[in-house]
């Protein structure tokens, strides 16, 4: 069994005293664990860096194996990471939460190329936590939780919308909410594409998405926590727009 494929490095453990088993996620095959022979060597170590842009090549004598992998490098994002202490966190946010949510071996094109997009963005700290929020957004949707801001779901309005259900993640109106309006979580503009988006509503957007990700995927994940690589993700942004 063979294949060939591009794809984002999101984890590596040591396995044995010279080899690493990495995982990495590729546009055709997922998220998809293989063994590098001397894969804490010195030439090949610097080049397996969670994020990293690599060319994989995966064989096994059957299909259910683990498999090795040879690899070749294709682009750090090492580099970008290291600018800013809020590209690292995001940096180790994305591969975190990839490697916490993605099921093995399924294929998820359209997340993959979103991820690869918002990697590639590194370094931007202006634009890069909006465009994380909307990551997260399309994290849920892939995933079969994502969130219908469309309408209200009581009157159906498209306009006013002030609330998102935490139990249905559907939007709801100012005048469609009534007296369960303290159950509702508030719904940032910036979820909506309107507005200014400044950070404040930003921020309110990770109390959103995380309200999801924790509630429903992880709880389908048997309650495992989230990483907490994103919460130091969300928690450096905060302090960031805080100072300023």
């Amino acid at each position: 069994m063979e294949w060939r494929d591009q794809g984002i490095l999101l984890n590596v453990r040591r396995h044995g005293e010279t080899s690493a088993i990495i995982e990495m996620f590729t546009e055709s095959r997922g998220r998809h664990a293989g063994v590098v022979r001397g894969g804490t060597s010195r030439k090949i170590a610097p080049i397996l860096q969670p994020g990293a842009q690599l060319d994989v090549t995966w064989r096994a004598r059957l299909e259910d194996h683990i498999g090795s992998f040879t690899v070749e490098p294709v682009r750090s994002r090492a580099a970008a990471g290291m600018g800013s202490r809020l590209a690292l966190a995001g940096l180790n946010a994305v591969v975190a939460l990839l490697h916490f949510s993605l099921p093995e071996r399924e294929a998820h094109g359209t997340l993959y190329r979103r991820s690869e997009q918002l990697l590639d963005l590194l370094g931007q700290d202006d634009l890069w936590p909006l465009a994380y929020l909307r990551w997260e957004l399309a994290l849920l949707e892939e995933l079969g939780f994502g969130l219908d801001l469309s309408t209200c779901a009581v009157t159906g309005a498209r306009e006013g919308l002030e609330f998102v259900s935490p139990r249905t993640g559907r939007a709801v109106s100012r005048l469609g909410a009534g007296d369960w309006v303290d159950r509702l979580l508030p719904l940032p503009q910036c979820l909506l594409g309107r507005g200014d988006m400044p950070d404040a509503e930003i921020s309110q957007g990770f109390d959103v998405t995380g309200y999801f990700l924790r509630e429903k995927l992880a709880s389908e994940l048997l309650h495992k926590p989230l990483p907490e690589a994103r919460e130091r993700f969300v928690a450096r942004f905060r302090r960031g727009f805080a100072v300023d």
